[in-house]
């Protein structure tokens, strides 16, 4: 059975958008990185281009340029100084989530009674890592950072929901040193925590990238055709474009995204400078470079 043949196309060859011109890009772009030996050097480069690194050079240049040139030294000041602002504005990580990201909407009530009726074996729940603390010192070993554990925790639940049995997805990242792969600190959690291990542990993988090739490449063998990708709603589109690339139309990719409640504090709150907004823009614009990058 042709088991591709059962799903709807999920890439159609036709004229190709903006945003797959920008995908090749950036993956050309970490391939070059990969190939010239950087790899390890990404989350130097991306602290590098990020808030608030560049906005503090630009008014460093500012205030260089007011002896020479003031009316221009203060045009960049004032610049930097706004955008600082609103790189630590709730109201901006919004914004840019809605209209660059686009992040899909969650599975719904009448959905997950669909996959309880899929096909045993057919269908497996995919949840990606989101970060490892090589040590907790208030429980002796290694834990789970929270964006991880809270993909761990949805996982879980629609694990029990659904009846689909569970994988984790997630090795040791390119800025981390010494620490246990993120997956096998994950099955620890899953199995004595939950109550629900996990039937498939991929602990190699370092980026989305390498989550989405070794993990199509582990459940394959097991017959899986239908992968439920469970991330956060912002790192969504980027997972599912990997995964999709992954599976080369042989596995239907369902997206799963969790984290989505709105914040519910006031207008004006949402444009105040906050660190929980600043942590918010931050975390937006580092999945828009590596949306870029193609990591």
């Amino acid at each position: 059975m042709n088991h591709a043949a059962q799903f709807p196309p999920t890439c159609r060859v036709g004229r190709r958008s903006h945003a797959s011109i920008i995908a090749e890009q950036g993956l050309r772009l970490n391939n070059l990185l990969i190939l010239l030996g950087f790899e390890s050097w990404k989350p130097v480069l991306t602290a590098l281009v990020l808030p608030p690194v560049p906005l503090l050079l630009l008014m460093l240049l500012g205030a260089r340029l007011m002896l020479p040139r003031r009316g221009l030294g203060w045009l960049l000041i004032l610049t930097s100084v706004a955008l600082l602002w609103l790189a630590a504005c709730t109201g901006s990580a919004k914004v840019l989530s809605q209209f660059v990201l686009h992040p899909p909407g969650a599975i719904s009530t009448d959905r997950i009674r669909e996959l309880k009726a899929l096909p045993r074996g057919t269908a497996a729940i995919v949840v990606l890592g989101g970060g490892v603390e090589p040590f907790a010192p208030e429980y002796g070993v290694s834990s789970l950072h929270h964006p991880s554990l809270e993909r761990l925790r949805y996982g879980v639940w629609l694990g029990r929901q659904t009846g689909l049995p569970l994988a984790f997805s997630g090795g040791v990242g390119w800025g981390q040193n010494d620490a246990n792969p993120e997956a096998r600190v994950a099955a620890q959690i899953a199995a004595s925590e939950f109550g629900q291990p996990l039937k498939w542990v991929e602990e190699n993988s370092r980026d989305t990238r390498e989550n989405a090739i070794r993990t199509v490449a582990l459940l394959k063998p097991a017959g899986v055709r239908h992968i439920v990708l469970v991330t956060h709603g912002w790192h969504m589109p980027r997972a599912v474009k990997a995964f999709e690339a992954a599976a080369a139309g042989e596995s239907r990719i369902e997206p799963a995204p969790m984290g989505l409640a709105q914040n519910n504090e006031t207008p004006v709150l949402a444009w105040m400078p906050s660190s929980a907004g600043q942590s918010a823009v931050r975390t937006i614009l580092r999945e828009i470079l590596g949306r870029f990058v193609g990591a």
